[in-house]
């Protein structure tokens, strides 16, 4: 369990920030000067944050009210699966802020998808294929 709660201390910090500085952007100025397009994708990005924050603290939530005294085997697999699921609309909503600060700079919804792309097959391949890849070599 103290694995567990480790990794969700190391992830939780940047999450809320990203989600903090996501959450002001929509008060800046040029926000405004966005298409509708891109302040909606810039609005999925948040909502996909949202949703990493909620999987990363569903566990110590269910914990404290469930069962505070114990931590049972199929808790801690359920709080691993948890944080690892929460890494994949992370990684989306990165993704998806990526294209809209690409498309701010460059004004080209072009660079912003390259952008967004590389970006998502980056997080992807570094959080879950290599791991998962070693794992499988490990066995």
């Amino acid at each position: 369990m103290r694995n567990i709660i480790e990794e969700a201390r190391m992830v939780l910090p940047g999450i809320q920030a990203l989600f903090g500085f996501q959450t002001i952007a929509v008060f800046n100025q040029r926000f405004d000067d966005l298409p509708a397009t891109v302040q909606t994708v810039h609005l999925l990005a948040l909502a996909t944050v949202v949703i990493a924050i909620a999987l990363i603290m569903t566990p110590a939530a269910w914990h404290r009210i469930v069962s505070p005294q114990r931590v049972s085997e199929s808790f801690v697999k359920l709080s691993s699966r948890m944080i690892c699921a929460a890494l994949f609309p992370l990684a989306a909503g990165l993704a998806l802020d990526m294209f809209v600060v690409c498309y701010m700079v460059s004004g080209s919804a072009a660079a912003g998808t390259a952008a967004a792309v590389l970006s998502l097959a980056l997080l992807l391949t570094l959080w879950f294929i290599l791991p998962l890849r070693e794992r499988h070599r490990r066995r």
